[in-house]
């Protein structure tokens, strides 16, 4: 079974450092794998890609090395477990509220004895059929890993027991949906996002764990370095094109202002960053 970038770097005492993929572009994912990034975060909770489809953006980023980091829904359990047959390194999973959740991930997204896990020995992970049952769920188990976010204030209170939960191996704070659950949207800045930021730090370092995060901005993502993260989401590839589409605008209204109009600015697009 390949090895994983994150987990070797983060057995390196180094960070890992990933971006977030929307677009249903194999060619793009295969590009990010060749670039040399160690994570792609494929969300398949809010965004339009099937399982096969996404299988196939998987398959070109195996080009490069690239952990894909697969988010289903919450409660998409069975989901998991295809995810990491069709060659997803780590499952990221959403609005955790409980050890007990926590656990339940584990279940399936590791196989026995630290979960149950079903084997399936002809996909891409072992790849096709090429290793022995017992040195492949070794491997798995070693290989790939599981995030837990935790995103509703409720659940912050539980961070010290999900990070105890065995099987688990990171933390992340989901911070779009935790500012806009604690009446707070899109305030990354504010004192409940910082304060619940160190929560998930401090537990998952109490448990002897990693946590994740995700940064609009090189500074962010060295603050959060030295606070210990090992895995950071740097941004996605729909705010670069918009941003690539704004600087465009910009250069040809400095350039022609008696035929463009100057782009308007967009908040979303800012917090969106931000968020990612």
């Amino acid at each position: 079974m390949r090895r994983s970038k994150v987990l070797d770097k983060i057995q390196n005492n180094q960070a890992a450092f990933g971006v977030c993929l929307h677009l249903n572009a194999p060619e793009l994912f295969e590009m990010t794998s060749l670039m040399g990034f160690d994570a792609i975060w494929m969300d398949m909770e809010h965004h339009f890609s099937s399982l096969d489809k996404a299988s196939q953006m998987m398959r070109a980023a195996r080009v490069g090395g690239t952990d894909i980091v697969a988010r289903p829904a919450k409660g998409e359990f069975m989901r998991m477990s295809r995810m990491l047959e069709a060659g997803a390194t780590g499952i990221m999973y959403p609005r955790c509220s409980s050890a007990e959740e926590a656990a339940e991930v584990v279940k399936w997204a590791k196989f026995a004895p630290v979960g149950q896990r079903g084997f399936d020995g002809s996909g891409p992970d072992v790849p096709y059929m090429m290793t022995p049952m017992t040195k492949y769920l070794t491997e798995a188990n070693e290989r790939t890993f599981v995030i837990i976010q935790i995103e509703e204030p409720e659940a912050l209170a539980h961070a010290d027991a999900i990070a105890a939960v065995p099987g688990v191996d990171m933390l992340m704070l989901g911070p779009a949906d935790f500012s806009i659950l604690s009446g707070i949207p899109g305030q990354f800045d504010h004192p409940k996002i910082l304060e619940a930021v160190k929560t998930v730090a401090d537990a998952a370092k109490s448990a002897g764990k990693r946590w994740a995060a995700t940064c609009g901005s090189l500074g962010q993502a060295k603050q959060y370095v030295e606070m210990g993260a090992s895995l950071i989401f740097m941004g996605c590839d729909i705010v670069y094109v918009m941003q690539g589409l704004q600087q465009l605008k910009t250069d040809l209204a400095t350039e022609f202002p008696e035929s463009e109009a100057t782009p308007e600015t967009n908040g979303t697009a800012k917090h969106y960053q931000e968020t990612l």
